[in-house]
């Protein structure tokens, strides 16, 4: 609380301002996860080459969730803010479309929370999330 005088009206005697401040607190934004399905007409070279591509991975990141996709038929390949995740959906089904292949991703709302299971919260990027192979 902040004291000051008021001279305005030729009052010596102090008066008491206040002042609410308030502070506008930002929500982080619902997370969505990118879901990469298996088929059995893409090449692994293919699928590989896009998650590197669109998901920025490493070759053997990359190998090692396209094999994770073909033997669990499902994986997630990141949780990002919808936009995002929006974005490299498109980006994915571009690249399989442009080159005649039923490569698919989709997306889906995050659960709140832990939501793979190790007790810490997913980074926002890419990488390993729910039901990713151990390292």
């Amino acid at each position: 609380m902040a004291r000051f005088e008021d001279d305005r009206h030729g009052d010596a005697a102090g008066k008491v301002i206040t002042r609410t401040e308030t502070r506008t607190r930002l929500k982080r934004p619902r997370m969505y996860k990118v879901l990469l399905h298996n088929d059995d007409f893409t090449p692994r070279e293919f699928v590989v080459l896009v998650l590197q591509h669109v998901f920025h991975m490493s070759e053997a990141e990359a190998s090692r969730l396209m094999l994770y996709v073909h033997n669990h038929g499902v994986g997630v390949v990141g949780i990002y803010p919808f936009a995002v995740a929006e974005t490299k959906v498109a980006e994915v089904g571009a690249a399989a479309e442009k080159a005649r292949f039923p490569l698919m991703a989709t997306l889906e709302p995050e659960s709140d929370g832990d939501s793979d299971g190790d007790g810490e919260e997913g980074d926002g990027g890419g990488g390993w999330q729910q039901g990713g192979p151990p390292s």
